[in-house]
């Protein structure tokens, strides 16, 4: 009986082993850090992608946010010195780029910031970074009656029930209670989470771009895949909220691994079978599947391969110089099925790059 146990131990581990090597063990040409570097020194002399033309867009944001975690998993000194010294400027020069704090789109850039202060402890991050957080509560005086509704419930003002928001308002209060270890910001972003599944999710496990636009768009799941993912990555194992938000996320991944096409990517609008493949929204799943193996989250026998058949899937988009094809530009909602379909395809956009980088680093980390 001792020895049949033992065995039964040993083919355990053997197989845990082999389904994390999957995630481990990569071909040339599709290895991590080799496909990392090509596109976060390609964000190294990329010029700003501006919000409305005024101020540092989200986007950009998240590109460079990805890149200084690359470059801090690789300890590239040089490529951290790179992107401190893109954001200098910043305070002085470019201080006129700063996003204003009235919107999810803009309020997320004090995510960057503050990762700048994790890495770096250098208080003037600090101080730049809290603002967006704490002003993401505050009502304005001009604010319009239902967005006071909103925070008499105990939301953001900034609610508006698009899924984009579920990466907008979390990344930057989860940064936030990183930095801090105030947890007035991880129970925001948790109350806020809740809140949208419960409004959003469908049966499938899937979302609508919004309550009125009935199409599952993929970067928009991909905003919410992704910001579950990093809640849950900082949500401490006995909140409140967390079996709920599990369950929310678990399901989204189900119903992701069903909608897999055999290439191993997802479509534009993830559940139309014709419609062209998607990169952006197919990184940012790959993040989610990653992220959910490595954490214990996700089965790995069923998950492990579902990521890699995505990496393997989604490392041909990229070319010599970095830059990620087929992404989806930037995209409002829109009560028009085909207007989803007609939505202009970009290589090099930054709505692609970010989650790419992603997925490296979430590949990288132990």
């Amino acid at each position: 009986m001792y020895r049949k146990t033992l065995i039964l131990v040993f083919l355990s581990l053997q197989f845990a082993t082999a389904q994390q090597s999957m995630l481990k063990d990569f071909p040339e040409g599709y290895h991590p850090e080799e496909i990392g570097k090509l596109i976060a020194y390609r964000f190294v002399y990329a010029k700003h992608a501006l919000h409305a033309g005024k101020w540092i867009g989200y986007p950009e944001t998240f590109y460079w946010n990805g890149t200084l975690r690359f470059a801090e998993l690789t300890d590239d000194a040089f490529l951290l010195k790179a992107m401190k010294n893109r954001f200098e400027p910043l305070f002085t020069t470019e201080k006129a780029l700063l996003p204003i704090k009235n919107h999810v789109d803009l309020n997320m850039f004090g995510s960057l910031p503050l990762t700048l202060y994790s890495i770096t402890k250098d208080q003037r991050y600090k101080e730049l970074g809290i603002p967006y957080a704490d002003t993401q509560w505050e009502v304005p005086e001009n604010a319009r009656p239902e967005e006071k509704a909103w925070t008499e419930k105990g939301y953001t003002w900034q609610t508006r029930l698009w899924i984009d928001d579920m990466y907008m308002i979390t990344i930057v209060q989860t940064n936030a209670y990183k930095v801090t270890g105030d947890k007035k910001y991880i129970d925001r972003a948790a109350r806020e989470m809740v809140m949208y599944l419960d409004e959003l999710q469908r049966p499938n496990g899937l979302f609508y771009h919004a309550p009125d636009v009935p199409y599952y768009w993929a970067r928009g799941n991909g905003w919410m895949a992704a910001g579950v993912t990093e809640l849950l990555r900082y949500l401490p194992e006995n909140h409140k909220d967390r079996p709920r938000i599990m369950k929310g996320y678990l399901k989204m991944m189900k119903s992701l691994k069903d909608f897999q096409t055999p290439e191993g990517m997802w479509n534009q609008l993830i559940d139309e079978p014709d419609y062209w493949a998607e990169t952006s929204g197919s990184a940012m799943f790959a993040y989610a599947f990653i992220t959910g193996v490595k954490q214990g989250w996700l089965d790995a026998g069923t998950y492990a391969p579902a990521a890699r058949k995505a990496w393997m899937a989604l490392v041909p988009y990229v070319n010599a110089q970095g830059a990620v094809s087929e992404v989806c530009v930037g995209t409002n909602k829109k009560n028009d099925k085909q207007y989803y379909y007609d939505r202009p395809r970009r290589t090099g956009d930054y709505h692609g790059q970010a989650p790419y980088l992603w997925c490296i680093n979430a590949l990288m980390e132990k």
